[in-house]
């Protein structure tokens, strides 16, 4: 047989016939779907509660609610079989078998089907989704659609049509609900009626009459009607009825007025005061009040000798109202607890004045030690006499008392109470009290022995040191031995173990300042001189000297912090900082040869620092004495030959005092000068004198000058154009403004100027606007282009394009309080008040919404809220004249001439320098060399005449 025969031959394949439906036959025995791949047959939720994997475990008999069952579960919950991909319930393969990386594939692939599929079909379906939104949107329009045609034709309306659009009515269809009101008709309306019904003519009717027209229906019967069960009417006299109402009414008030004996017991006046003296208890406060007499009740009964718990009753029957129970129960304390002071006390308190007494006495009999009972007993006497002789019944049984020792002392004459001090220091050595009392009222030698026999009794007590101090300083003695006294002080209390604590001695300080009738200046110094440096760091010492100065010149305590000063330019005498705040102190509550003194030492101490010699050379210019202050500039000028201030302040003194010829001389020996020369404002102010001569040649070459030496100092340029338009060359004017704005293109009052001139003098509003718009764009958010740009709209007639561009701006710079005040006064007086709102929500604290807004109570005539504002903006920038000016002007109207006065001494010492009227008014060369007050006085006339600039 060959190899070919014994092989197994493979069947032909069959003929194609007809395709066979499978799924209509009949399944073969023991064919279980899907157990190949591991679904052999599963269970749901809603049918054994929580789902449960099957597997081939189902098959071999595990049923869905059989024992079995329950390892399979717990295994697919076990931890460690955690799949990363299906997690713990991992579906069919729970049980049967697992995710291998051969499913995962099959899975990528199906899913790279379905996106294939998903992506054949994508734009068709969203092509028809697109055409449903279009088709649904064509059907169902928005509104604002409808109306899009209509409203694109709005911005051919113009201004005209839009005002002629009449003002919509009320047109509401809803009826309005109407309140009605009634009232009770009076009996002579009901009267009257009755004769019109009756026709009586003119004549009123009193009564009405059954048988008349009126008592019938429409008269139709004629009178002849029968009342209800035939009974007859009696004629109601109206006017009767009314009298007799009132007589019921007063005799009721009448019975409930008087008793039976004829007497009032209703007081009209303090009747309602009774009624508000009736406590009311209510069902809480009655039941505490007899939960708390319980409890009470028990604690007296069980300790009867507990004094607290008597005094504690009798306080809870008082509260009840129940005065009498009250003294009761005190009383039997009193007999159980005698030696108590307290009950006693409580006993006599509630007791009548006379009955208190004989309470004390009785008192003071069982406890003569106690000093409460017998200071009890004092004050119950109505005259001095009695409580004197109290008193001394008193100390003669306590003479240890230092309580009864000054109360007698205070009830004694001055002879009698030195006797009795001298008595008490006795009895009571160590109270430092009696000791100073008695001190006071000694003459000064025996005053000195007092003071030493209480140092030797109390070597502890600080306060006889300090009243040794006085007590020397008062009758005559020198800094020095007032100092030696509280030197030796401070050495004896420290050998007696006493801590001296720095504060405590600085508060010593200032009390010995404000002591009366006259301060203890020498004693003041003497402290702070002996305890400055107590505890305090070496580094420390010049920061704490200089702060508890100012402090204490906050408080008030001018000598104590002078004193530190002093102290502080002793140990730092090159500190130029604290020359100048001692400085200040002296020219804020000293005199002006104390300032002058202390600066003369500055400048001496610190001869490099400018601002020393400046102080010391205008304080002595603003004393009167010009030639002291030349020579002080003289000496600075030695100190320091370089200083641009002290060239520029030699040139103020002798240009405020009329002496033009000597500041040009002196401004010219400035420019001669090499480092002198090399400052722009020696050049600046050489200009302004030329101009003060009148001089328009030579100041134009000093200002062509400047402009060449400094390039980029704007004032020159605002100089040489501000001439140029007083000489009517315009384009020079033009031209140098021009110059300045290529050079200095960050310099606002040089783009104002420049759009100012193009306004005024050629009449170009747009080149103007056209200005400031460049210069907005190269100095972005900046208020004061804005508030240029809105000014000139108004110049123009413009109000609507101004109300535009400041809404524009208040959008650039929405916290600009330049701004904000601007739109409070350009608004309409009804919204004025709600842009103020908007503008203090916005800048609270700037002082031109505050004077804003305080011109808006002014307007209101809210005198007394304007004056607080105004004082409020004038405190947050003293630096703005424009805020003196009108608080001035609100004085002179409101106010009297002692505020008025008030102002403008506060304006002239804050010197302002700010503001645009007032700028414009002191910039004015007629207002040169004029002091304050009268700049203040033409600013507020600028504000009656003028418009803002």
């Amino acid at each position: 047989m060959t190899r070919e025969d014994t092989l197994p031959t493979r069947p032909m394949p069959k003929a194609p016939t007809t395709k066979v439906d499978f799924n209509s036959l009949k399944a073969p025995s023991g064919y279980v779907p899907g157990l190949g791949r591991g679904a052999a047959g599963f269970t749901t939720r809603s049918d054994i509660g929580p789902a449960r994997a099957g597997g081939l475990d189902a098959l071999k008999g595990g049923a869905p609610g059989s024992k079995g069952g329950g390892d399979n579960e717990e295994a697919a919950l076990d931890d460690t079989k955690f799949d990363e991909f299906m997690g713990n319930d991992a579906g069919v393969f729970a049980a049967t078998g697992e995710y291998d990386e051969d499913d995962k594939e099959a899975d990528a692939v199906w899913e790279t089907v379905d996106n294939f599929m998903d992506e054949r079909r994508r734009e068709a379906r969203e092509k028809r989704l697109k055409e449903e939104l279009e088709r649904y949107r064509a059907e169902n329009p928005k509104i604002t659609e409808q109306f899009a045609d209509l409203k694109r034709k709005l911005s051919d309306v113009s201004y005209e049509e839009w005002e002629a659009i009449p003002e919509i009515g009320d047109y509401t269809i809803k009826k309005q609900r109407r309140m009605e009101r009634f009232a009770p008709v009076p009996d002579s309306l009901l009267a009257r009626a009755a004769a019109e019904a009756s026709g009586s003519g003119g004549n009123l009717a009193k009564s009405l009459d059954p048988n008349s027209g009126l008592a019938s229906v429409g008269g139709a019967l004629n009178g002849l009607a029968t009342p209800m069960g035939g009974a007859t009417s009696t004629v109601s006299d109206l006017t009767a009825i009314g009298t007799g109402r009132g007589t019921v009414l007063g005799l009721k008030l009448d019975r409930m007025a008087d008793s039976v004996t004829g007497q009032t017991v209703v007081d009209p006046k303090g009747y309602l005061t009774d009624l508000k003296s009736i406590k009311i208890s209510t069902d809480a406060e009655i039941s505490d009040i007899k939960k708390a007499r319980h409890l009470l009740k028990s604690v007296i009964q069980t300790n009867p000798r507990h004094a607290p718990g008597w005094i504690a009753a009798a306080r809870l029957e008082e509260v009840a109202g129940k005065l009498v129970d009250a003294r009761k129960l005190i009383m039997q304390g009193c007999e159980l607890c005698p030696n108590s002071e307290d009950i006693w006390l409580e006993a006599a308190r509630l007791q009548t004045p006379d009955n208190a007494k004989a309470l004390l006495a009785r008192g003071v009999a069982q406890l003569p030690e106690s000093t409460k009972l017998w200071m009890a007993a004092a004050k119950l006497e109505t005259d001095d006499t009695a409580k004197a002789r109290v008193l001394r019944k008193a100390l003669e049984r306590i003479p240890t008392s230092v309580r009864l020792w000054k109360a007698a002392v205070e009830l004694a004459e001055e002879d009698d109470a030195r006797i009795l001090l001298s008595r008490a220091v006795e009895c009571c050595p160590q109270a430092v009290e009696l000791w100073l009392a008695l001190a006071r009222l000694e003459t000064y030698e025996n005053a000195r022995k007092v003071l030493n026999n209480a140092r030797k009794a109390v070597p502890t007590e600080p306060a006889i040191w300090v009243t040794a101090a006085k007590l020397e300083e008062a009758n005559g003695a020198e800094q020095g031995q007032v100092d030696k006294i509280v030197a030796r002080a401070i050495k004896s209390l420290s050998t007696n173990g006493v801590v001296i604590h720095r504060d405590a001695w600085m508060k010593e300080a200032e009390n010995a300042e404000r002591s009366t009738p006259a301060p203890h200046v020498f004693t003041c110094r003497a402290i702070v001189r002996a305890v400055h440096s107590l505890g305090v760091d070496a580094a420390d010492l010049e920061a704490t000297l200089v702060a508890d100065a100012e402090e204490a010149a906050k408080r008030g305590s001018v000598e104590t912090a002078r004193a530190l000063y002093n102290q502080a330019l002793t140990t730092f005498p090159s500190q130029p900082h604290i020359w100048r705040q001692a400085a200040q102190l002296e020219k804020a509550h000293g005199t002006r040869a104390q300032l002058d003194e202390l600066l003369r030492r500055a400048v001496q101490f610190c001869p490099q620092a400018e601002v020393l010699w400046l102080m010391a050379a205008k304080e002595a210019w603003l004393g009167g004495d010009v030639d002291g202050s030349r020579a002080i500039l003289a000496r600075a000028f030695a100190a320091n030959p370089d200083s641009e201030q002290i060239w520029l302040a030699a040139f103020k003194l002798e240009f405020e005092n009329n002496e033009p010829e000597r500041a040009r001389a002196l401004l010219a020996k400035a420019r001669e000068n090499e480092a002198a020369s090399a400052y722009p404002r020696v050049w600046m102010k050489s200009a302004i004198v030329e101009r003060e001569l009148g001089d328009v040649a030579k100041e134009r070459a000093l200002l062509e000058e400047g402009t060449r030496r400094f390039p980029t100092f704007e004032k020159f340029y605002l100089m040489l154009g501000q001439l140029e338009q007083r000489c009517g060359n315009t384009d020079g004017a033009r031209l140098a403004y021009r110059n300045g704005l290529a050079r200095c293109p960050a310099s606002i009052p040089l783009w104002r100027a420049a759009a100012r001139l193009e306004e005024e003098a050629a009449g170009n509003v747009g080149r103007a606007r056209a200005l400031l718009e460049q210069a907005r764009l190269k100095n972005p958010k900046t208020d004061e282009l804005w508030l240029a740009a809105i000014r000139t709209e108004q110049r123009a007639g413009n109000e609507k394009a101004a109300d535009t561009v400041l809404a524009k701006a208040l959008q650039d710079c929405p916290t600009s309080g330049l701004l904000w005040a601007e739109a409070i006064s350009m608004a309409p007086r009804p919204a004025r008040r709600t842009k103020a709102t908007d503008a203090l929500k916005r800048c609270d604290n700037d002082p031109h919404v505050v004077a804003a807004v305080a011109q808006l109570f002014w307007a209101d005539r809210k005198v007394e809220k304007a004056r607080s504002w105004f004082n409020r903006a004038v405190t947050l920038n003293p630096d703005i004249g424009d805020n003196w000016a009108h608080f001035y002007k609100f004085e002179c109207q409101f106010g009297t001439p002692e505020q008025q006065v008030d102002v403008s001494s506060r304006c002239a010492a804050a010197e302002p320098h700010h503001g645009e009227r007032w700028c414009r008014v002191s910039k004015d060369p007629r207002n040169a060399h004029q002091p304050v007050d009268a700049l203040l006085r033409r600013t507020v006339q600028d504000l009656d005449t003028l418009p803002p600039p």
